[in-house]
């Protein structure tokens, strides 16, 4: 992560450990701040729609982003993208999609079982048998990749071998002129935008 994206992760810390939630990954770029939270046994919309009033405000408090930006709360999801050694680490024994960069010899899509992971390296074992073991500082880009067991009856339920879509909530900050905020059932992930500091007020009457 940036260092912004690290003093963002610290300063958010103390309220997930209140709502018992762990941080999965936080992106802050292009006025996007996109934060992944998890908890053992999944984590449901209240929990994710509680995270981000709960960091919103914290967020205002702080005042440590002097622009414009969206917040975006969201899980990981059943395929989450694998970026540093602790998600690569979480995801042995799991199948994975792996991506080198192009300067790298040898196949560039990497598809198979991670069976191995640590600071600098992991191992992907393929259907034959044979493995190989890719620096992570090679790799392009990753995620895990969700198998189904079954497929669901015919006009129900998700495609087979795809995951369901994920219950989740969007809702957006009105900014300076806006009136009402709304508040939209769309993906997993919660979203607030915030306005800019900068933003000229309304004249007088």
């Amino acid at each position: 992560m940036s260092a912004q994206a690290d003093r963002l992760g610290v300063l958010i810390a103390p309220v997930l450990a209140e709502l018992e939630l762990s941080l999965y990954d936080l992106d802050y770029s292009g006025g996007n701040l996109r934060v992944l939270l998890d908890r053992p046994g999944g984590i449901d919309l209240g929990a994710i729609t509680q995270a981000t009033r709960r960091i919103s405000n914290l967020l205002d408090e702080a005042d440590i982003i002097s622009s414009a930006y969206t917040l975006e709360v969201s899980s990981p999801g059943l395929e989450r993208n694998l970026r540093t050694p602790v998600h690569f680490a979480s995801a042995i024994g799991r199948e994975v999609k792996i991506k080198t960069r192009s300067s790298v010899e040898g196949e560039r899509r990497v598809d198979g079982t991670l069976i191995a992971a640590d600071e600098t390296t992991c191992e992907v074992r393929f259907e034959d048998g044979s493995s190989r073991v890719l620096q992570l500082s090679d790799i392009e880009r990753a995620k895990t990749h969700f198998v189904g067991d079954a497929a669901p009856k015919p006009g129900k339920g998700s495609r087979p071998g795809r995951p369901a879509n994920k219950s989740s909530a969007t809702a957006k900050k009105p900014s300076a002129t806006a009136k009402n905020p709304s508040t939209t059932a769309k993906k997993a992930s919660t979203t607030a935008k915030k306005p800019s500091k900068t933003q000229p007020s309304g004249e007088g009457d």
